[in-house]
């Protein structure tokens, strides 16, 4: 989910699609107030955000949030921001609070700049679900969603007796099993700290009996990870500079995965617009909304490029939340949304 370092993400010059106000002190709720457009490519698009939807800001001041999860028992938003090691609660009425804090990094020691919750998700059972990068850990809540407390009980820490590096994002099976990715951003040093113990980045998948699989190892920079409505194809992001796709696999029927393949490749878009393929959410119909070069990429189920919606902000990743017909999207400054005529997965 963080795709790259703050710096390194932008890689091709782009300039804001509206003005908006000067950064906050401190993150806050702002009055709703829009920016960006939507960029449609194919008409199809229509079907999927209607014409003359808005792009809104609902609040403003990070440094870089991600990891965006819908509530839909208590009717909120739940999401990251990552160098504050903080997790944020969004109300629709009520604005924007402190949800978790510390998130990520919660036993001491050296940290990096990276340090709090990265990818959210809740599963059937209705826990909260983290990818912690300064704790290293694929870890859960261990209170209620509507009575947050920051303790946490570790899922999966590490894989082969080498912990992992710093797990990103996560997506939820009916079966149970979490599939994730691992890249180093977490890390202090990044790739080349020494207190890296595995030598690659991993896809993974734990199962509900603790059992940690590798899947995946010659990803240079595995980031967002969803699957297709039918639970037959796994999506994971490329977020490398030289590399900028977006995989898919089969998984079969052990919930391995074969067939690999390049299921969007981001190269042409980098070459003019900033940002790295991150974070997905799928619809009911197998579309991604998946986060790369210009703001959230609207692909179809075949990988056809069908739109942008370009907030001129590095998207870090998006999920639908209210009944399903709203984006949220998180970025390096800013929370945003946008109506759709299409509904997220699970709605």
């Amino acid at each position: 989910m963080i795709s790259v370092t703050k710096r390194m993400l932008v890689a091709a010059g782009a300039v804001c699609l509206a003005a908006a106000p000067a950064a906050l002190a401190e993150p806050q709720a702002v009055e709703p107030y829009t920016l960006g457009d939507v960029e449609r490519l194919d008409p199809a698009i229509d079907d999927l955000i209607p014409e003359g939807a808005e792009i809104e800001v609902l609040a403003d001041g990070f440094q870089w949030c991600e990891g965006p999860v819908w509530d839909k028992r208590n009717g909120v938003l739940l999401f990251s921001e990552i160098p504050g090691n903080t997790a944020y609660r969004w109300e629709e009425g009520a604005g924007l609070s402190v949800y978790l804090r510390p998130s990520g990094h919660t036993r001491g020691g050296a940290q990096s700049d990276e340090p709090g919750s990265n990818g959210l998700a809740i599963d059937p059972s209705g826990r909260l679900l983290l990818c912690q990068h300064g704790d290293r850990q694929l870890a859960a809540m261990a209170a209620p969603l509507d009575e947050p407390q920051a303790t946490y009980k570790t899922l999966a820490a590490e894989y082969d007796g080498k912990r992992f590096n710093s797990p990103n994002d996560l997506v939820v099976h009916s079966s149970g099993a979490i599939f994730f990715t691992d890249p180093p951003y977490g890390l202090a040093g990044k790739a080349d700290d020494p207190a890296r113990e595995l030598p690659f980045c991993g896809v993974y998948r734990l199962d509900p009996d603790g059992k940690v699989t590798l899947l995946v190892r010659d990803m240079t920079r595995p980031n967002g990870i969803a699957l297709s409505p039918d639970e037959k194809t796994l999506y994971v992001a490329q977020s490398d500079p030289d590399a900028p796709l977006i995989n898919a696999f089969d998984l079969t029927g052990e919930l391995g995965v074969a067939n690999e393949r390049v299921f969007f490749d981001a190269g042409e878009l980098l070459k003019e617009r900033r940002g790295l393929p991150d974070g997905m959410a799928v619809d009911n119909d197998g579309v991604l909304f998946a986060t790369g070069p210009g703001g959230v990429l609207v692909l179809s189920p075949e990988g056809e490029h069908l739109g942008t919606i370009r907030t001129g902000e590095l998207i870090s990743n998006c999920t639908f939340g209210d009944d399903g017909q709203t984006l949220y999207m998180t970025s390096d400054r800013y929370l945003c949304r946008v109506r759709t005529a299409t509904k997220g997965l699970g709605f």
